[in-house]
């Protein structure tokens, strides 16, 4: 457009219209029943931010192993594996293991995507991993089907990185197939009612919980009454901290309200099944983030297990075989493997543990050093043998001593 059409008023612009979350993140949209939910907004939630939590924390405390795969089909670790350091112990020079695994749950239960990108040693095995925000990330696809990764620094300067330098974790796919979706965007319509909820309670809290109404007056009044009248009565309510709710209206004055009380709109059950939504979006049952108005004792123990079944062992199958893929050659997934070891969040209490473990050595499936591993215990000598019930023998030789 020249600068004589911009002067005569000319100019034509054009409106793009997208679906991208990110941009109507960058140009501020605000949260509403069909639009973009903020993710940082939404996760403030008391009840999101105890899912995230419960999820992020339990899976990073949770030893996660590279395993070499035996010859007789079973598994030992692989502890002179530099990536089992880095998983185990520390994820890089400046963070713990721990927090590296946490930042990245957390960014993929967030924004459905999460980065990292790794660095190897002059044999290509994975010596550290650094995670990035996925506000600095773009994902492109290229003419043969592979992705390159433009990571943006501080100062606004962008890196490209090949796929197999980023590690790549997508909460579920999109409909590009390339992208991860937000678990706060697929359910946004329940985040976008509790904010809404949470905004009304805020601003009910800043008023002291006031009731609006009306001053109504038998007759008519002029207007510096009307202007008295109102400016008595918000200095009464509204200009003490600390008042008694006592008003006095006389001349036949009476007060009529305008508004509807919370326990009138039912707004404190509306605000437990928001919460009780949004525990259903991250599948985390309600007593694990602190919901127990139908808790007792057995429904507590028996969805302490469900989180475990229901939502941290599908989260950690997601990011492990991601690992497996991005972290360990063709070549090397035919040796390695990487697993977390979920065994401690499924034990039960000491005498239900032990009462298996008796069940398992009397029947034979069961070593005394296998049962001290469950244990962290140590290894004792002659701890390899299993024991078999004299009630049983091996199947075909039972009519051998028959006929004897």
């Amino acid at each position: 457009m020249s600068i004589l059409s911009r002067i005569l008023g000319r100019e034509q612009r054009e409106t793009v219209a997208t679906s991208d979350p990110s941009l109507a993140e960058f140009l501020g949209q605000r949260v509403n029943g069909a639009g973009f939910v903020d993710p940082a907004r939404a996760s403030g939630l008391a009840v999101a931010q105890a899912c995230i939590s419960v999820i992020s924390q339990n899976l990073a405390a949770m030893p996660m192993n590279v395993y070499v795969r035996s010859g007789n089909g079973g598994r030992e670790r692989a502890t002179s594996h530099p990536l089992y350091g880095v998983l185990h112990d520390q994820f890089n020079a400046q963070m713990t293991a721990f927090e590296g695994r946490e930042f990245l749950l957390v960014s993929l239960l967030t924004n459905g995507n999460a980065y990292a990108r790794i660095e190897t040693n002059a044999r290509g095995q994975v010596i550290a991993l650094h995670p990035l925000h996925p506000s600095l990330v773009t994902v492109e696809r290229l003419q043969n089907g592979r992705l390159r990764y433009r990571v943006s620094d501080a100062k606004g300067l962008s890196r490209a990185h090949l796929q197999d330098e980023i590690l790549h974790l997508r909460y579920r796919l999109g409909s590009d197939g390339v992208m991860g979706v937000s678990p706060i965007q697929l359910a946004r319509e329940t985040f976008s009612l509790a904010l809404t909820q949470q905004e009304q309670a805020t601003r009910q809290a800043s008023r002291a919980f006031r009731a609006e109404g009306a001053l109504v007056f038998p007759q008519s009044i002029g207007g510096e009454k009307k202007a008295g009248a109102l400016e008595a009565l918000r200095d009464r309510v509204e200009g003490q901290v600390d008042t008694s709710g006592i008003l006095v209206l006389d001349g036949g004055v009476d007060w009529k309200s305008l508004s509807i009380t919370a326990k009138d709109a039912e707004f404190l059950d509306s605000r437990k099944l928001s919460n009780m939504d949004v525990a259903r979006t991250f599948s985390v049952p309600p007593t694990v983030v602190g919901i127990t108005d139908n808790a007792t004792y057995s429904n507590v123990d028996g969805e302490s297990r469900a989180l475990v079944v229901r939502c941290l062992a599908p989260m950690a199958r997601r990011v492990e075989q991601a690992m497996n893929v991005a972290l360990l050659t063709a070549e090397g997934r035919k040796r390695y493997f990487v697993e977390h070891d979920l065994a401690g969040l499924m034990r039960g209490d000491m005498k239900a543990r032990y009462e298996a473990y008796r069940i398992g050595r009397e029947w034979g499936w069961l070593s005394p050093n296998d049962i001290r591993a469950w244990e962290n215990l140590k290894d004792i000598e002659g701890g390899q043998e299993y024991l078999s019930p004299l009630n049983m023998t091996v199947l075909g030789k039972r009519e051998d001593r028959e006929d004897g």
